[in-house]
């Protein structure tokens, strides 16, 4: 059985993430997209328009030197435009280093991300590894 197309939407998106793909991220975003990060960080916030969001993307990678990883575990679809991802992050800066589970909530509309709801397990572990 074939893949759900918003799954292979949602691997595209890490796959092209963990090699900073911005064109292809670009390509599977709506222009309108908005992404939310939660906690209190300097990379906390929402970030709306797909320049923004690739913007956001740009300083994960400035700030951890380009080593940023995230694990893409599983994805699950309900078929009616939503994605939910399952995914571990690796990271280090400064000499800390940060290990995570955490996940994002698709809204896809037209095959393309409309809107990414970030979650972490831990987010004041977060909060202290980004300030």
């Amino acid at each position: 059985m074939a893949e759900h197309p918003h799954a292979a939407l949602i691997r595209k998106g890490y796959d092209a993430f963990s090699r900073g793909d911005m064109e292809t991220l670009r390509g599977i975003m709506t222009s309108d997209c908005a992404q939310h990060v939660p906690g209190s960080s300097q990379i906390s916030g929402d970030f709306k328009g797909v320049d923004n969001i690739l913007a956001y993307y740009q300083q994960l990678f400035e700030l951890t030197g380009g080593n940023m990883r995230a694990e893409l575990r599983n994805v699950f679809v309900d078929g009616r435009g939503h994605a939910v991802s399952v995914h571990h992050l690796h990271a280090e800066r400064g000499g800390k280093s940060y290990d995570a589970d955490g996940g994002i909530v698709f809204r896809i509309v037209g095959n393309k991300a409309t809107d990414l709801d970030e979650c972490i397990d831990d987010i004041d572990r977060s909060d202290a590894f980004w300030a």
